[in-house]
């Protein structure tokens, strides 16, 4: 976990997913796993792969899909998997609509932000560092370094825990099933962002609303009212 030092007296926080969240990268890891998977007997398309992969940890995955391999074998898969990823995704990242009008305004009101994903470091850093966000970030939460990934609650308590914020003034923002579950078993309101799943599926996951876009007025109306005062 990456943290920078931060002083958080009134213990708000707004904490984002990152693949599928902050940017629309799943069409990219969808290409990745069929790559990988494809010699397996696997193949998916976006529903599917919404469904069963995205959110998930990487260690899971490779339980349900390659339950044959021993685990080193799975983790070598796994690896090759997050390589192509890598190489697709470079230099080809762009954040979703609102995203960036939000951290500003973030920032402006003194609201440390965190991102708390099951995407593997390297991946997490890529993207973050490609849509020029590293330094907003004031902790990045790995779900594979901790105990339990999401849907475990662990990593957005971590979340909280790096920056002194507490769940009933803080905002989630998450795209899977496994995310908004994580979130919302840590007391956080959350927002589901319609990236790969719809609004019925993403409010019976548990999220408190769904948006397309970060500056939606519903998602900005959660945000002041949760973490209080102006935004």
């Amino acid at each position: 976990m990456l943290m920078r030092g931060v002083i958080n007296k009134r213990g708000r926080a707004l904490l984002f997913d990152i693949d599928g969240t902050l940017a629309d990268t799943d069409a990219l890891h969808l290409q990745a796993f069929n790559a990988v998977f494809g010699p397996y007997g696997h193949a998916f398309d976006r529903a599917r792969a919404a469904r069963e992969l995205l959110g998930r940890s990487n260690l899971s995955i490779s339980a349900q899909f390659l339950p044959d391999e021993p685990p080193e074998r799975r983790a070598a898969v796994m690896a090759q998997k997050e390589e192509v990823f890598r190489s697709l995704a470079a230099g080809a990242v762009q954040p979703l609509p609102g995203l960036m009008a939000l951290l500003d305004r973030a920032a402006a009101a003194a609201i440390p932000v965190v991102a708390v994903t099951n995407a593997p470091r390297a991946n997490a850093e890529l993207i973050l560092h490609g849509l020029g966000l590293m330094d907003r970030f004031r902790a990045v939460v790995i779900g594979d370094e901790l105990p339990h990934g999401k849907p475990h609650p662990l990593p957005y308590l971590e979340g909280l825990r790096a920056i002194d914020a507490v769940p009933e003034r803080s905002v989630a923002f998450e795209d899977s099933r496994a995310g908004i579950a994580a979130a919302t078993a840590a007391g956080i309101a959350t927002v589901g962002m319609r990236t790969n799943l719809g609004h019925d599926e993403l409010i019976a996951a548990g999220a408190a609303l769904t948006a397309a876009a970060f500056d939606d007025a519903d998602v900005l109306d959660l945000v002041m009212a949760r973490l209080g005062g102006r935004l």
